[in-house]
């Protein structure tokens, strides 16, 4: 039975369930964060550019690539949105040392690039790499 797009959850409903998250790559898409902020979660957004962030989001300039882990450090969770495949491996090794659920979205067809678990959510597909595999 096919769903209606206007039932399935959102990136923001998972998001919503942690206290603590950081985004990487915020770019020039805020809403996500302080849609998020604004229901109390903790978020720290990040980019390799200056970014202008929502009032309730802290903003931390940091390359995922060489990244300084006391910004995902204490983080419930790490997520990112359209995060290009040579990302995602170092994306989810900064959310392994966090000891963070790491939950993306790609661009287009692009695939993960790291063991992931896959749901159907209004912008596509959520991925979720967790702390510790199983």
């Amino acid at each position: 039975m096919a769903h209606s797009r206007r039932n399935l959850e959102s990136m923001f409903d998972h998001l919503a369930e942690y206290e603590r998250v950081v985004e990487i790559g915020i770019g020039r898409r805020p809403e996500l964060a302080r849609a998020l902020a604004e229901v109390g979660v903790t978020v720290t957004a990040t980019d390799v550019h200056d970014r202008d962030v929502p009032e309730g989001v802290e903003f931390v300039r940091d390359d995922v690539v060489d990244p300084e882990p006391s910004i995902y450090a204490g983080a419930d969770a790490i997520y990112a949105r359209h995060l290009p495949p040579e990302l995602h491996r170092p994306a989810l090794a900064v959310a392994r040392e966090a000891d963070a659920d790491f939950l993306f979205t790609t661009l287009g067809g692009d695939q993960p690039a790291v063991p992931v678990e896959r749901t159907t959510i209004e912008e596509g597909t959520l991925y979720a790499a967790r702390a510790h595999p199983e």
